[in-house]
């Protein structure tokens, strides 16, 4: 975040970075989770949100980062099914409400996802894209940060910079079945993964006997006719991981690294640091993550990405992907960092999680068990529970980020709100 002047965040999770926009319900899946930018809000800045943001969430993010409710301002954009947030602004008539807050004082974009939508949004309004010295610069870097957004472009790079890869091929989609045919002749496994895919979209996975019982290979319609396609063997994953790595003027460096939870390749949280079983991956983890910061930087890159790995159960670690973008573990950690700087947890262990509770609730009575329970955040002492995300429409699936001393107290911490908020399976 910048030091001087405001900033507009963002929300654009509609986007076609990383999934094309034909793939909208995803999109519009992934857009309820805009609430959570709230986080990044100072005095003067100004939220544009694709969906509601409750007063409720909104007074309790106010009251940990100590912003008031008439400093900050909130932009809530009308459904306009699955167009770009720039599009839906515009057909809103939004435009000019944006325009008079931050065109005249100097304020940067601060876009989820940088693409060519956002780049003529802050053309139109005219101001900058954080953290790019000029619209221009932005808007240099989007080749590179559109193709490392793919598997296919990923590949090609990763093994240009050294990484270890698992073994596979980039294919069309006429192709797939040939191309899993030949890998399983020599692996057991494999996966199959559409290039422009997040969040494990699209994925499957394939073994001999699948293709013995003839199923047959169906895919996702990601991609289209004759879209592109990675195939590699399945590995024998112990943990899947990722570093998060920053570009700025000053150089690249890593900002933090942890293990990823998954369900079929599909992320459904995060725990940093390490954890004991796989620190020892970290150094080479965050020597592949800088070498790609570099190489994003000579091709005009600023701001902060993510590299995944998989670890397998011999220890070894292979690269797996990179989000050139602001993550699903960026908004967090600048959450637990903001929350953390005035407390005794000064090397904070985190995790960000989700639990489904048995019966709905609403955000206050949630609030009110972890304070009853003495498992709400106390800013004194750096710890506790931090609900991260607005109150699910369900009233079930809660997210919540975990902030302790250590991984282990993490672990307790997940054990007693499991049991407070009585989550299925707790």
């Amino acid at each position: 975040m910048t030091e001087t002047g405001p900033i507009v965040v963002f929300a654009n999770f509609l986007s076609d970075l990383a999934v094309d926009l034909d793939e909208g319900q995803i999109l519009m899946t992934w857009a309820r989770q805009a609430p959570r930018k709230a986080w990044l809000l100072r005095p003067g800045d100004v939220f544009v949100t694709p969906v509601r943001v409750s007063r409720e969430f909104l007074q309790y993010v106010y009251g940990l980062t100590g912003v008031t409710p008439e400093s900050a301002v909130v932009i809530e954009v009308p459904p306009a099914g699955a167009v770009p947030l720039a599009r839906a602004v515009r057909e809103a008539g939004l435009l000019e409400r944006v325009r008079a807050l931050a065109g005249d004082r100097g304020a940067a974009l601060l876009p989820t996802a940088l693409d060519a939508s956002a780049i003529a949004f802050a053309r139109d309004i005219g101001i900058g894209v954080h953290p790019y010295p000029t619209v221009e610069a932005a808007e240099a870097a989007l080749k590179t940060t559109m193709l490392l957004n793919t598997k296919t472009g990923f590949r090609e790079t990763a093994e240009q910079l050294g990484m270890r890869l698992p073994t596979g091929r980039m294919c069309r989609r006429p192709e797939v079945e040939g191309v899993v045919r030949d890998l399983l002749r020599d692996h057991a496994r494999v996966v199959v993964k559409p290039d422009r895919s997040a969040g494990g979209h699209g994925m499957r996975f394939v073994s001999r006997d699948d293709l013995r019982s003839g199923v047959g290979l169906p895919l996702d319609t990601v991609g289209g006719p004759e879209g592109l396609w990675v195939v590699e063997e399945r590995l024998d994953v112990a943990e899947s991981v990722s570093v998060q790595v920053e570009v700025s003027t000053s150089g690249t460096r890593a900002l933090f690294s942890g293990a990823m939870r998954t369900v079929q390749g599909s992320f459904t949280g995060y725990t940093s640091p390490l954890p004991p079983s796989c620190a020892q991956v970290a150094g080479e983890l965050e020597e592949w993550g800088t070498a790609l910061g570099r190489y994003l930087a000579d091709h005009g890159y600023a701001g902060p990405f993510g590299l995944d790995a998989l670890v397998d159960t011999d220890g070894v670690a292979y690269a797996s992907e990179s989000n050139i973008r602001r993550t699903a573990t960026t908004t967090p950690h600048a959450m637990v960092t903001r929350l953390t700087a005035g407390s005794v947890n000064t090397h904070p262990a985190w995790s960000v999680s989700k639990g489904r509770t048995r019966a709905p609730m609403d955000f206050d009575e949630v609030l009110a068990r972890l304070r009853a329970s003495r498992l709400a955040f106390d800013p004194d002492r750096g710890e506790g529970v931090v609900l991260y995300a607005d109150a699910p429409p369900d009233g079930r699936s809660w997210r919540y980020v975990l902030i302790a001393r250590s991984a282990g107290d993490v672990g307790e911490q997940e054990t007693a709100l499991a049991e407070v908020l009585q989550f299925e399976g707790g």
